[in-house]
């Protein structure tokens, strides 16, 4: 059964889904949560198929939340509200309510999803896309026990995977961990079968994949040896190998369905390791509530620290290395202006001081110059003393005559 309400209210609403279960005969309510989905209109049927299938095994009031794009001023100015109500078949085993949100109440989401939380009921809030850095508090996020988020559909999945870090809070948790559950079940099982030390491990996958970062650190953070991220063609992640003492452990699983365990001394084995579906990764999430403490301590190793990641920035700053030859370059090839500069580099005279090599075109010709007077004035200085010189002797001359006559 559905309902449609245009320019409605949250009131309006709860009456909505009370006529509905009366309607079909259903007057009691029998969920266990509330899910709340934030997503937008592209995205919007996927992520309520998935939540109608994870229904079946957790009966819940499923909330979505589709905040629409004004593309006017006057549309963003003015508000409105229009809803979905659908209960019975269209809805799985719960209830389901479609929120349209235009405008300025696009913006306050959380005071329209209040009142239509179930009372005494845990409430989860998943984000398919576009989900904020820190959940814990966002508007929506803040209402919630447990808050999912899916880091493969974000644009750069391994800085998404950093920001999650830096604001993780206790009810965080993303649906990249959470299909790689096979994985770690399969490997600690592995482990247990052997009593040899692991000394490396290796995690083949996709290379914009969060799954195969998110394993890593897990191994490495539980088993403490260094662990190398290599990549492949996919699908998904594809392989895991363990180095230990006693030989290798090896989990590779090439065409996403069927995987191989080969472990040294026994013979291989398959296993079934597919690739799941986006409504039992829900399903499961929904299981539990607490906080995953293991998730939080493998997201907080840092993917930096991984011996596949820690050569990535010293590979892009490479580049940059042939910036240091340019010293000898400027050097050895002067310009026009620098041209005379060997002529200077003969031994300056004992009387002058030794003028710098950038100094020595200009200063040439200011020395030619100043040195045209000087030759001038000691010219002109010699004529005047051998004037005197000659007037000198005469003057004595008429003396001793003046003298000679008296």
């Amino acid at each position: 059964m559905k309902i449609d309400l245009t320019d409605t209210t949250a009131g309006k609403v709860n009456k909505a889904l009370v006529q509905g279960r009366r309607a079909i005969g259903t007057p009691a309510v029998g969920m266990v949560l509330t899910l709340v989905i934030v997503t937008d209109e592209e995205n919007a049927y996927d992520a309520l198929k998935a939540a109608n299938d994870a229904s079946r095994e957790h009966p819940s009031r499923t909330l979505v939340v589709i905040k629409r794009v004004s593309r006017s001023p006057r549309d963003r100015t003015s508000s409105r509200l229009d809803a979905e109500v659908r209960v019975g078949a269209d809805a799985g085993t719960g209830e389901t309510v479609v929120l349209r949100l235009y405008g300025e109440v696009s913006d306050h989401a959380q005071s329209v999803v209040l009142p239509l939380l179930l009372p005494d009921a845990p409430v989860v809030v998943w984000w398919p896309v576009n989900a904020p850095l820190d959940p814990a508090n966002d508007p929506l996020g803040a209402l919630a026990q447990r808050r999912v988020t899916d880091t493969y559909a974000a644009e750069h999945p391994v800085r998404e995977l950093a920001a999650r870090a830096d604001a993780y809070t206790p009810g965080d948790t993303d649906l990249s961990w959470t299909r790689i559950t096979p994985w770690r079940s399969m490997l600690a099982a592995a482990l247990d079968q052997v009593t040899c030390e692991v000394e490396s491990v290796e995690v083949e996958g996709e290379e914009f994949n969060p799954s195969c970062e998110l394993l890593a650190m897990w191994l490495a953070d539980r088993l403490h040896v260094p662990v190398q991220r290599s990549q492949s063609s996919g699908p998904g992640l594809t392989a895991v190998r363990m180095a230990t003492t006693c030989g290798s452990i090896t989990l590779d699983r090439a065409d996403g369905s069927l995987a191989t365990l080969s472990i040294e001394g026994q013979p291989a084995r398959a296993v079934a390791l597919k690739r799941r579906e986006t409504s039992e990764l829900i399903a499961e999430e929904l299981r539990r509530l607490d906080p995953d403490d293991t998730y939080a301590s493998a997201l907080r190793f840092g993917v930096e620290r991984l011996a596949g990641k820690a050569t990535e920035p010293e590979t892009s700053e490479a580049p940059e290395a042939p910036e240091a030859p340019e010293a000898p370059e400027a050097s050895s090839s002067p310009s026009t202006d620098e041209a005379p500069a060997p002529a200077d580099e003969a031994p300056a005279p004992a009387d002058e001081a030794p003028v710098p090599a950038d100094e020595a075109p200009a200063a040439a010709p200011a020395e030619e110059a100043a040195k045209a007077p000087a030759k001038k004035t000691a010219a002109t200085k010699a004529t005047a003393a051998r004037t005197t010189a000659k007037k000198t002797p005469a003057k004595k001359t008429t003396t001793s005559r003046k003298a000679a006559t008296k």
